[in-house]
């Protein structure tokens, strides 16, 4: 080796001119550490290829001995800039506290390392140690400005309850304690039915005779000022009893229509699974389109407008089973049950009230409803939690124990009950309790069971419950 490559390095890790690269120049980091391009093991040909030379713990040869080199970080000048995680921080052989997301910034990749997706190039915070924070110059304003940009951009759902949304809980709480009264200790049932009058779906009631069924539709209308009507339905009952009829008129001498128990905001079809196959298909169209269609005319149905039906699920003599089309149509299945024993007294001291849905008076009106709709469209939805509910509904289609799992129409009715209950509660958006708490009931009449696991007495509600405990539940603003 030539005379000038018998200097030693000094404190300042500056090398002798000989091996300085002409065509290149020293690479500074970010905490203003001056890294120059070093020869290698094999004697003074440049580093050009961009290789890492970390944590060697040894030392280069020169003509008198071997100058010890401490653990650093080698950086070439021509290598591309790729972003790293900033951990810990290394010490320099001049006394200046290196660290790693310092050098972050221009520090290249490896020949040695797997190839990995191209990542966006981020800005870490730089970390020194106290002794060398005042000689370390200040990061570039790029990569504040980088920094600064990503945190703003942030999303975030917490937001903060409009006024509409607060008078939408006001009402919501006023018409669910006025049905309370009519059907008492059952709040959840009566929340889930007002909410599918918010969202315009309707209600199947599913449950023994004598629970409460007609009396807490009843208590629904008679809680709204607007329309109700009531359907029983009969096996003789036909289709033209339900929607209407077209007759001669032999005084005018012309057809007109007669509207049928159908055309009320509030419908009540007690005991649906009675009436024949061909006179439910008559509400088909009513129910997903709300309207319908008489001698080739059109008719709208009015607006707010529910079907809410009962059925007895233990007589199956003179009954006709509700077909999945149909069942499909129903927003919510849920049913009564049997009250509490405190709740079974207090009713037994008020024996003299006969009717309790006739003892109730409306706290809202056909408007108030429509406004109510409006302001539940206001609520947010982040995309996690509408990931959230895809994969609940995708989970009913994949599980081995179903034939058939829930459709996309179930996965909008969960979505749209889910605003609901958000805005009942106070706030402008849904979080993912709102969607456990609705996925029973929404989404389990639609899933039938195999006959390996309706035979082994499964129902879809535990299938439902089993999907809820396997599907991850995700984390929105943290």
């Amino acid at each position: 080796m030539t005379e000038q490559n018998q200097q030693p390095v000094s404190d300042e890790t500056q090398l002798s001119d000989a091996t300085h690269l002409p065509s290149r120049d020293d690479t500074t980091g970010s905490n203003g550490t001056v890294f120059p391009s070093l020869p290698n093991r094999g004697g003074g040909q440049p580093i050009d290829d961009g290789t890492i030379l970390s944590s060697l713990n040894g030392s280069l040869p020169d003509a008198t001995g071997e100058s010890e080199i401490g653990e650093e970080t080698v950086l070439s000048a021509s290598a591309p800039q790729t972003a790293f995680p900033a951990e810990t921080s290394l010490p320099m052989d001049d006394g200046t506290a290196g660290s790693a997301s310092g050098q972050s910034a221009a520090q290249p990749a490896s020949a040695y390392d797997d190839p990995a997706p191209a990542m966006a190039p981020t800005a870490a915070p730089a970390t020194a140690t106290p002794s060398a924070t005042a000689a370390t110059p200040a990061a570039p304003a790029s990569a504040t400005t980088a920094t600064t940009s990503t945190t703003s951009a942030a999303p975030t759902i917490m937001r903060e309850a409009s006024p509409a949304i607060r008078s939408f809980q006001r009402d919501f709480t006023k018409l669910t304690d006025n049905i309370s009264k009519v059907v008492v200790g059952k709040p959840n049932p009566i929340k889930l039915c007002v909410t599918a009058l918010m969202v315009g779906g309707h209600v199947l009631l599913e449950d023994n005779p004598g629970t409460g069924k007609t009396q807490l539709a009843r208590g629904l209308a008679n809680s709204i000022e607007t329309s109700f009507k009531r359907i029983q339905f009969t096996p003789d009952l036909l289709p033209s009893d339900v929607v209407g009829v077209t007759f001669y008129d032999q005084k005018s001498g012309e057809f007109e229509f007669r509207r049928g128990p159908v055309f009320a905001s509030i419908v009540l079809a007690d005991e649906i699974n009675r009436a024949s196959p061909k006179t439910q298909s008559a509400l088909l169209e009513v129910m997903e389109e709300q309207k319908t269609t008489v001698d080739g005319k059109t008719y709208d149905m009015p607006q707010p407008f529910i079907v809410i039906a009962t059925q007895n699920p233990l007589e199956q003599l003179g009954t006709y089973k509700l077909p999945e089309a149909q069942m499909d149509r129903f927003l919510i299945k849920t049913s009564l049950g049997a009250p509490s024993r405190e709740t079974a007294i207090d009713i037994l001291k008020q024996i003299d009230v006969t009717d309790r849905a006739n003892a109730v008076s409306p706290v809202l009106d056909e408007d108030d409803i429509l406004r109510m709709r409006r302001v539940a469209g206001e609520v947010h939805v982040d995309e996690h939690i509408l990931e959230y509910i895809e994969r609940l509904v995708e989970a009913t289609r994949l599980s081995e124990k179903t034939k058939v799992g829930s459709s996309m129409r179930g996965a909008l009715a969960l979505t749209r009950c889910a605003r609901i209950w958000a805005a009942a509660d106070g706030r402008g958006y849904v979080i993912p309790d709102d969607v456990r708490d609705l996925a029973g009931a929404v989404l389990a009449h639609r899933i039938n069971l195999t006959a390996e696991a309706a035979f082994k007495g499964e129902k879809p509600e535990d299938l439902i419950d089993e999907i809820l405990e396997a599907v991850p539940v995700p984390t929105i603003g943290a």
